[in-house]
């Protein structure tokens, strides 16, 4: 009878292990994208704002809509805002932005802040939507090149835009982050379909708390030994094809990147790499670091926007030195 029991408290100890396991793997896989969500404030408190900023497609008030890619029956949307005084034949400087949830989740709404803002100063901004794994069964390499995709529309619509074609910057969070660095460091991964004499590699980097580094360097891993074969399988190709640090050479447009000290999904350290490489091979690449800030620090919406305001101030900084923008960045309240 003893026997019988202690094989019963063994199989019901492995069962509980198992599960314990199966929710460990469950919430890692989810972590680059939950650790990226940025909360509502203010008005999307009320049921109708909550609404808006979980539906998709994505609704951005005052945006102006095109759609930009469609594969099959998926249309691809970009969300454009431009200054209160843009006109056709103005060529204004450009940004589109990408949002971040790990490949696999997100909303072209995170930027929305960013997008109004720049705006205001005389950009003509936008917000991209993207294939991911939730909504459309996609692995990372798909998003990639709907980043391209999106780089490569703005370029040939740039007349009707009203923006200049050499003055397109690309921008984003975590994983959109490190869609935008793709575009501007990794070679390929073009649509086959689209002209490829267009080039789909931006003028300038913007980048938050991106993914940069995603196969190791000198033995050192930026994630967990034991999810590599899973960080592939989420690329679908091997990870080091789309690890920007892995492709980092001469030419590459300027870049500032903003970064919390204390990240525990995208190691810092990762960032601090990518730098050294895009410098060493003779490209701008600045690194603002803040301290104590965890993954997604800087969205609208956290810690009173204090870095929000922090992290726009300089980026409003590093687009005036490159002739993007004009004058003192504009007080956010």
């Amino acid at each position: 009878m003893n026997n019988i029991h202690t094989t019963v408290s063994r199989r019901e100890s492995i069962r509980r292990c198992c599960g314990c396991l199966g929710l460990t793997i469950a919430l890692l896989c989810a972590s680059l994208a939950s650790a990226q969500q940025a909360p509502q404030v203010g008005d999307a408190n009320r049921p109708q704002e909550k609404k808006r900023a979980g539906s998709y497609p994505a609704v951005l008030p005052g945006a102006e809509v095109k759609v930009y890619k469609k594969i099959g029956a998926v249309e691809l949307n970009m969300y454009i805002f431009s200054p209160h005084d843009h006109k056709a034949s103005d060529k204004r400087p450009a940004i589109v932005f990408f949002f971040g949830g790990g490949w696999k989740s997100g909303s072209p709404n995170q930027f929305l802040e960013h997008c109004k803002y720049l705006a205001s100063r005389g950009m003509v901004a936008m917000t991209a939507d993207y294939r991911v794994l939730t909504r459309h069964g996609t692995k990372a390499v798909s998003c990639v090149a709907d980043a391209k995709s999106a780089v490569r529309w703005i370029r040939v619509h740039a007349a009707e835009l009203g923006i200049d074609p050499q003055r397109v910057a690309a921008g984003g969070g975590s994983a959109g982050g490190h869609l935008a660095a793709c575009t501007g460091v990794i070679v390929g991964f073009d649509e086959s379909s689209e002209n490829t004499k267009i080039s789909s590699r931006p003028n300038a980097m913007v980048l938050f708390n991106p993914a940069l580094v995603l196969a190791n360097i000198d033995n050192r891993s930026p994630i967990n030994p034991r999810q590599a074969d899973n960080l592939s399988e989420r690329m679908g190709v091997p990870a080091e094809k789309l690890s920007p640090y892995h492709h980092v050479a001469g030419g590459a447009p300027p870049t500032v990147i903003f970064h919390g000290q204390a990240d525990t999904t995208v190691k810092f350290w990762s960032d601090e790499a990518f730098t050294t490489a895009m410098k060493k091979a003779g490209n701008r690449c600045e690194l603002h670091g803040y301290e104590g800030q965890q993954h997604g620090f800087f969205n609208y919406g956290r810690g009173g926007n204090k870095a929000y305001k922090s992290t726009i101030r300089e980026l409003d900084k590093f687009l005036v030195s490159l002739n993007y923008l004009e004058g003192e960045p504009r007080d956010e309240r």
